[in-house]
């Protein structure tokens, strides 16, 4: 069994939330010349090109700044599940195991070389919430996105338009 109830093989399991650590641990020390940047960057994870550039962006930035990574990943339910079928719906829970181990396993082979601490969430919703309530439980100082790769997502906003727009904290945007 896996932290957050998640059953490897299993696809009866909904993962509602799941938090792992990973590589080096330690606090952030005092102000330090020359390292006055994030301290904390959040980056929101899917599958896309851009999400994948994005994580990949926010590694290497987290590693030049020693700063901690936190990694989010949102199941975010179809429009359509509310109407699916059973099949429907279990098909969709079954790709978001799948996607959510491929994301764990590439993170425990990478944590290392990163040498900074990594967090790994998985948190079930819409992704703006759940991405804006990461950042703020995290204490994120940066949060990094990859861009929507949805044409509709021009008339009605993206993710990342929305995270823009809640300015609470710097937003990078990774096409």
């Amino acid at each position: 069994m896996l932290s957050g109830g998640l059953a490897a093989g299993s696809h009866n399991v909904r993962v509602e939330q799941l938090v792992e650590e990973y590589g080096p641990r330690w606090e952030p020390g005092p102000y330090e010349r020359g390292t006055d940047g994030p301290r904390v960057i959040l980056v929101g994870v899917d599958m896309s090109q851009t999400g994948l550039r994005a994580a990949s962006y926010a590694g290497g930035l987290a590693r030049r700044q020693k700063a901690r990574l936190v990694i989010v990943y949102v199941a975010a339910p179809s429009m359509w599940a509310g109407l699916a079928a059973a099949a429907v719906a279990d098909m969709q829970q079954q790709t978001f195991e799948e996607e959510i181990e491929e994301l764990r396993s590439e993170l425990h082979n990478r944590a290392d070389e990163l040498g900074v601490p990594v967090t790994f969430m998985v948190r079930r919703g819409e992704a703006f919430p759940e991405l804006q309530q990461a950042a703020i439980d995290e204490s994120a100082d940066l949060v990094v996105v990859g861009a929507s790769e949805l044409a509709g997502h021009r008339l009605v906003g993206s993710v990342a338009n929305r995270l823009v727009r809640a300015a609470h904290w710097p937003v990078v945007v990774v096409p």
